[in-house]
């Protein structure tokens, strides 16, 4: 993978290579808090289902609690996806634009899954069906675009 550096530790200038130091510890502190967060996503899921199986009726969950689990569990899929976003960030120095775009068709895939369609507008919807469109055809062209670039080679 080609590597960038857009936060140069050797700097001719020696305030701005501290400050991409503190940039880059900053960001590792972030990958320290989103495996906090995934872990205490995991723990909220374990509890929502637990919660949900024990109260009257015993061991049966309602189309209302079924999506509150996909939501808890979406919610730690998005989390993962943003972990992965972070270390790749480290590992190379870029952005990875794929990742941040699949990251955000997983956000808005799981905002559609939980819709109240009783409690939303038209509008909402639509929106929201330009969001995901956009996203997918981002998503389509960035993957087409990568092939063209790293055609698979066949041994």
């Amino acid at each position: 993978m080609e590597r960038h550096d857009e936060l140069p530790t050797e700097h001719e200038d020696k305030l701005i290579a501290f400050l991409h130091k503190m940039i880059k510890i900053a960001v590792k502190a972030l990958a320290i808090l989103m495996v906090l967060v995934i872990f205490w996503g995991v723990i909220d899921v374990v509890y929502v289902l637990y919660t949900n199986l024990t109260a009257p009726p015993f061991m049966m969950l309602n189309i209302a609690d079924i999506f509150k689990t996909f939501a808890a569990f979406l919610a730690v899929l998005i989390a993962v996806e943003i972990f992965q976003n972070i270390v790749m960030y480290l590992r190379t120095d870029i952005i990875p634009i794929k990742l941040v775009v699949a990251t955000a068709l997983m956000a808005i895939a799981r905002k559609v899954i939980i819709i109240d369609f009783d409690t939303i507008s038209a509008m909402y919807i639509f929106a929201t069906a330009a969001v995901v469109l956009s996203l997918g055809i981002t998503y389509y062209l960035i993957s087409h675009h990568h092939k063209e670039i790293n055609p698979p080679t066949h041994m």
